[in-house]
């Protein structure tokens, strides 16, 4: 989705101006926390300002996907090989965030075509960066974040399918650091 990283009211309002709904994200965020929609002329600026801690703090500003109703998905990158499921994860009842977290709900599903394409996008950067480990998620046709720091899903996708991802991954550091 189209996307602006600021930590301006001013500069957030401007990208809002192009779009019916935005998604707003701590940059930091994990878990779905922080996360919260935004439309210009129907929400109190002060969002913006609780959001930005009044400019000290990044956020991601997101064009709103209708898509992410349907839920979103969960990709794990080891070593710029995708596992060959996703985590499609769904809002719980009462929440609008896909978070597991936040009482949403998963289930295991196989990568599309334009996931498989999304990722070798993506993979190649990400190598180059000697990240061994990342989540992609994907919300109908569209890459929305690259997690790098806590990629979950893991158990749950190993859980579902008999997959060994934790010893792809160790796999993978070992041969990196032989």
């Amino acid at each position: 989705p189209k996307t602006c990283v600021a930590n301006t009211v001013a500069e957030i309002q401007r990208f809002a101006a192009k779009f019916e709904r935005i998604t707003i994200k701590p940059i930091d965020g994990y878990g779905g926390k922080g996360i919260f929609f935004y439309t210009q002329g129907k929400e109190p600026d002060a969002l913006l300002n609780k959001a930005t801690h009044d400019g000290a703090h990044w956020v991601i500003a997101q064009e709103y996907l209708p898509a992410a109703k349907q839920g979103d998905k969960r990709i794990l990158l080891v070593n710029g090989e995708p596992v060959p499921y996703a985590l499609a994860r769904f809002a719980g009842e009462g929440d609008f965030r896909g978070n597991l977290a936040k009482g949403g709900s998963s289930k295991g599903v196989p990568l599309s075509e334009r996931d498989r394409w999304i990722c070798s996008q993506v993979a190649p950067e990400l190598k180059k960066r000697g990240i061994l480990f990342s989540g992609l998620d994907v919300i109908g046709d569209w890459l929305s974040e690259v997690n790098v720091t806590s990629p979950t899903g893991i158990r749950e996708l190993e859980e579902e399918f008999g997959l060994n991802i934790a010893g792809l991954l160790f796999d993978s550091i070992e041969e990196t650091l032989a």
